[in-house]
């Protein structure tokens, strides 16, 4: 900063991402003061931040401190931070991980801690979740809300000389080029001139596809209910009748949030069992729908294994690791996902598993030295001809380990496949077996081989997040292996909810509240008879009838369907375009996210030229780097750290030193 200026920056988006790239610019802002020795508000020297988000600044669209607290996070108060603690950059003005701020909460009973509205003292229900909380328990996402409110008063109350901030609770619909910068527009008027501006849009709404237009006029013309993909949040729950049966399509993530509220946010109580199998019992209030729950595995995601840390403390990644990453960029190589990647994150999940099964398990291993010695020697890359190796494992593992302990990666993640059943009742009771089956393993933690396997595959997705980012692997890769197969089939083992959500959908099983449709369902709506309908092919009884069908997921983030007035005006004018990638045999395959120059991630218009001044940060950046949802990592206090786990927050410094010009 040696010379004087004048800036202004839009952030469009004020949830963690736009939030990141305040405090960056606020961090770099006054350490290149200090650098330079200048005073920065000195006359002609001075930055001005705009904040537009309709949503209140700090949590932004998702996580509003007024929700419901039955939306839990999907990791634990040890896990998410705002606040980079990289060495080499800018050190933070304010703020500190979720963690830090829940201990203090704690320690100072969450009273007055300043003047600001956000920093007022927490409510009652606020303190009380804090209460219970610890580091390894999972928050509310209204809490983390409080904490992300929170850390943006801090900030705002430090706010170097010479820097302003104006928030504007309202959308952007358009940012027109002008000489040396850009006119953002307003919903409702007026207008912004800015220098640059930072697309930080998080979760936008997408167009319904075809199936699901056509399910809601169908629901329009009957007197249905349908309601389409939405964060739960934004969901009016009390439209869902009481005691009628309800679909519910999706048994992931939101899943969990549906189920919540058409149970226990209907008066519902879990208590510890006593005696009917089952850690909880359900008791019901008489206001629950019957829900009946489908998804293309017929079961939900695994739930998480008990740690005290996001990494399985007993895993060490031994062929998918940095420095073999490293080797591939050295070679000036540019790896295949199935060629490549895999096959060396699928050696460390064999390891996992049969080197705790050794451990956990002895009966279930004949001479376990001598079998894990072979093993290891099995599994070294290069020990045998390609393809060659998992035939060599097989045969140890036949020689060595008993038929029912034997690994199937597969049917981990579809542990109903290849089977059939004769009645819905007896697809409930295979359904409440995995999941009083998969909550026992997570309460084994690092003792269950099972879930040290899946906890090989979750390391592993932090290395690849490295390795595939920026065109790491190839287009055909991408697309046919990586978003093809892969990530569904991790996801589904490793992103799955806190374990208390398997024991609560097993208690609402066995009570009879929630049933299940089948692997593989079909959905239809019968006009003649006014209703949705689904059935599974490997389920033999009448077709699931419900005059409700709710969708239990999150509106698709694909830029080139989505409904943002803002995102849309930037592609009709050319400054932005989707990615595209080449798939198999050449053929183009339209990506989720934005084309983008990295670093700091600027978008590609139409013309393939960069569009200079427009940054990129998050969800629009899904076809340049993987897993971009997730939040910033705090650095654990021992173990491993992965430079994927604080990415998002060196993106947010790349912008912030690019606007500032450092």
């Amino acid at each position: 900063m040696g010379k004087s200026q004048n800036i202004r920056v839009a952030l469009i988006g004020a949830g963690p991402r736009g939030t990141s790239v305040l405090e960056r610019l606020l961090a770099n802002w006054a350490a290149g003061a200090a650098r330079s020795g200048d005073a920065p508000a000195t006359p002609g020297r001075s930055l001005h931040i705009d904040v537009v988000d309709p949503y209140p600044a700090g949590a932004g669209h998702v996580w509003q401190p007024g929700q419901s607290r039955l939306y839990l996070m999907n990791t634990q108060s040890f896990y998410p931070t705002l606040i980079p603690e990289e060495p080499g950059l800018a050190p933070p003005l304010a703020g500190s991980s979720f963690d830090q701020w829940r201990a203090a909460r704690r320690q100072d009973g969450g009273g007055l801690y300043g003047a600001g509205p956000d920093r007022k003292g927490l409510s009652d229900a606020e303190r009380a979740e804090l209460a219970g909380l610890e580091s390894d328990s999972f928050p509310s996402r209204a809490l983390y809300g409080r904490y992300l409110r929170w850390t943006l008063a801090e900030l705002l109350e430090r706010l170097p000389d010479g820097v302003t901030v104006t928030f504007h609770e309202t959308s952007a619909t358009a940012a027109r080029p002008t000489t040396g910068g850009f006119d953002v527009e307003l919903a409702g008027g007026g207008s912004l001139a800015v220098d640059s501006l930072v697309l930080a849009l998080g979760h936008i709404e997408s167009k319904l596809n075809p199936e699901q237009r056509a399910f809601k006029d169908a629901a329009g013309e009957l007197g249905l209910l349908y309601v389409p993909p939405a964060a739960p949040a934004d969901v009016d729950w009390e439209q869902v009748p009481d005691q009628e049966t309800v679909l519910v399509r999706g048994m992931g993530l939101n899943f969990f949030d549906v189920m919540g509220q058409l149970t226990e946010g209907r008066g519902g109580v879990f208590v510890k069992a006593g005696g009917s199998g089952g850690v909880l019992e359900y008791r019901p209030s008489g206001r629950e729908p019957r829900i009946v729950a489908a998804s293309r595995r017929g079961t939900p995601y695994r739930a998480k294994a008990g740690l005290d840390g996001y990494y399985a403390r007993s895993v060490t990644l031994r062929y998918l690791t940095e420095s073999a990453v490293a080797r591939f960029r050295a070679a000036g190589i540019q790896p295949g996902f199935d060629h490549d990647l895999w096959p060396l994150l699928h050696r460390d999940a064999l390891w996992a598993y049969y080197a705790t099964l050794a451990r956990s398990e002895p009966v279930a291993v004949s001479d376990a030295e001598e079998f894990l010695a072979a093993l290891d020697d099995a599994l070294r890359p290069h020990a045998h001809a390609a393809g060659r190796w998992e035939a060599v494992v097989a045969g140890l593992v036949d020689r060595h380990v008993v038929a029912s302990r034997r690994l199937h990666l597969p049917g981990l993640a579809a542990p109903l496949a290849g089977r059939s059943f004769d009645s819905r009742t007896d697809l409930d009771d295979a359904v409440t077996a995995y999941l009083d089956d998969d909550a026992r393993r997570s309460a084994l933690g690092e003792a269950d081989p099972v879930k040290m396997a899946i906890g090989a595959l979750h390391t592993g997705r932090a290395i690849l997040k490295t390795a595939v980012a920026d065109g790491g692997i190839t287009d055909e890769s991408w697309v046919a292996e990586l978003r093809g197969w892969f990530e569904s089939f991790v996801e589904g083992l490793a992103s799955g909810p806190p374990a208390l959500r398997s024991e609560q959908l097993a208690a609402l099983a066995r009570a009879g509240v929630v049933s299940f449709v089948g692997p593989d369902p079909k959905f239809s709506v019968d006009r003649g008879a006014g209703v949705f309908r689904a059935v599974s092919p490997w389920v033999h009884d009448a077709p699931v009838e419900a005059r409700t069908l709710i969708e239990a997921m999150s509106p698709a983030n694909r830029v080139a369907v989505n409904v943002s007035p803002l995102l849309r005006r930037l592609f009709a004018d050319g400054l932005v375009r989707a990615k595209v990638m080449m798939g198999a045999e050449g053929s183009p395959v339209l990506t989720s996210g934005l084309d983008v120059e990295p670093h700091p991630y600027r978008p590609v218009g139409a013309n393939g030229s960069v569009t200079e001044g427009i940054y990129v940060l998050g969800l629009q950046l899904s076809a340049a780097q993987w897993g971009t949802a997730i939040a910033a990592e705090a650095r654990p206090a021992e173990g491993q750290a992965y430079a994927s786990g604080q990415r998002t927050l060196r993106d947010a410094d790349d912008i912030a030193r690019s606007i500032l010009g450092l």
